[in-house]
């Protein structure tokens, strides 16, 4: 192993490091939008409400991601009505067509994941928030969601650190981001080893920093020691308090 051009490598790749981290926190924001209210759907007992957002989850978690990635880039653009409206302006970027896709492919998951935390909120806290006169959207809000959030927040963590590396298929459709700049330096030096052992040490790096900062937050949200115990019922009183 050639331990300068790995070094060098490294240094070299980390030039792609703030397109991913782009990549990924705007995919997550976006997505994060569309799942709130999809998971609400989800977890609605009328089925005209949540069958059509089974169908989108199990279709988007039911294939693959680059295929997804290739259809919106590839696909859409045979498609001549898109091609001469305003649409064409996003589309024909593939950074564009690479967010539409981790967005559309981060909220299904994120849904379902938000939708098992919505279920599990014991329905004693939903009917003594409605006792105290707060409003559906009031009770969605600061009882059912905060308590739902905290449930899956390890699960939620695990679906961001496996969107940061599902960006390496962000090289397929010529972005630069860690994983096409290996791809390039390879083409470059022919030492795919050392190349690409730097894109998984960043990977890694990157994996590292996310976790240690969802740990801190899960610390944080579970700190005081009557929100641990009894998080629904703190927030409920509080809520009731404000009331």
């Amino acid at each position: 192993m050639d331990i300068a051009l790995l070094l060098t490598s490294t240094v070299t790749l980390a030039g792609g490091i703030p397109l991913t981290l782009l990549l990924t926190f705007a995919s997550l924001l976006a997505g994060l939008v569309i799942s709130v209210p999809l998971a609400f759907m989800r977890a609605s007992s009328r089925r005209w409400l949540s069958l059509p957002v089974l169908a989108y989850t199990y279709v988007l978690r039911g294939t693959p991601l680059l295929v997804q990635l290739f259809i919106i880039y590839y696909g859409l653009g045979q498609i001549g009505f898109i091609r001469s409206s305003v649409l064409w302006v996003a589309l024909r970027e593939p950074f564009w067509c690479c967010l539409i896709a981790f967005s559309l492919n981060g909220a299904a998951y994120t849904t379902e994941i938000f939708r098992g935390g919505i279920q599990s909120v014991a329905p004693g806290m939903i009917e003594a928030a409605q006792a105290v006169g707060m409003s559906p959207l009031q009770i969605k809000r600061r009882i059912i969601f905060p308590i739902a959030f905290r449930s899956v927040l390890p699960s939620y963590a695990n679906e961001v650190i496996s969107l940061v590396k599902a960006t390496s298929l962000a090289s397929t459709v010529t972005l630069l981001e860690i994983t096409g700049l290996s791809r390039k330096l390879v083409s470059e030096t022919f030492a795919p080893y050392e190349i690409f052992i730097a894109a998984g040490v960043l990977y890694l790096g990157l994996t590292f920093l996310l976790t240690g900062a969802f740990h801190m937050l899960e610390a944080q949200l579970n700190g005081a020691p009557r929100a641990k115990s009894k998080p629904g019922r703190v927030a409920l009183s509080q809520v009731a308090h404000e009331q």
